[in-house]
C-alpha cells in the first residue's frame, strides 16, 4: 500500500483541503467558521499547507475591510486526490 500523506491526516488541514477542492478559494473567515476553528490554530495549519505549495494565501483589502484568500494550488489538488485514492486503499473501497 502506498503510504498516506501526513501533511493531510490532521483533521484541519484535511478538512481545509477538502472545502478548497470544492471551492477553488475561501475566505480566512469562511473557513474558520466552516471548521469550527480558531484563528490561531487554523493560521498555523495553514501555514503547514501553505510551505507544502499546496494552497496560496492572498492578503488584500475589500474597501476599507482585509480580506485573507485561500486558494487550493495544482501541487495541492494533486496531493489531496492522491491522499483520497490511498485512503480508499487503505478502506479497501
Amino acid at each position: 500500500m502506498k503510504p498516506l500523506d501526513s501533511l493531510l491526516t490532521t483533521p484541519l488541514r484535511l478538512g481545509a483541503m477538502a472545502l478548497l477542492i470544492k471551492l477553488k478559494s475561501a475566505s480566512f473567515v469562511y473557513l474558520k467558521e466552516q471548521l469550527n476553528a480558531t484563528q490561531g490554530n487554523l493560521s498555523v495549519q495553514l501555514n503547514k499547507l501553505k510551505d507544502a505549495d499546496y494552497i496560496r494565501i492572498e492578503k488584500r483589502f475589500e474597501g476599507n475591510y482585509p480580506l485573507t484568500e485561500v486558494k487550493i494550488t495544482p501541487a495541492g489538488i494533486q496531493a489531496f486526490e492522491t491522499h483520497v485514492r490511498n485512503l480508499k486503499d487503505y478502506l479497501h473501497l
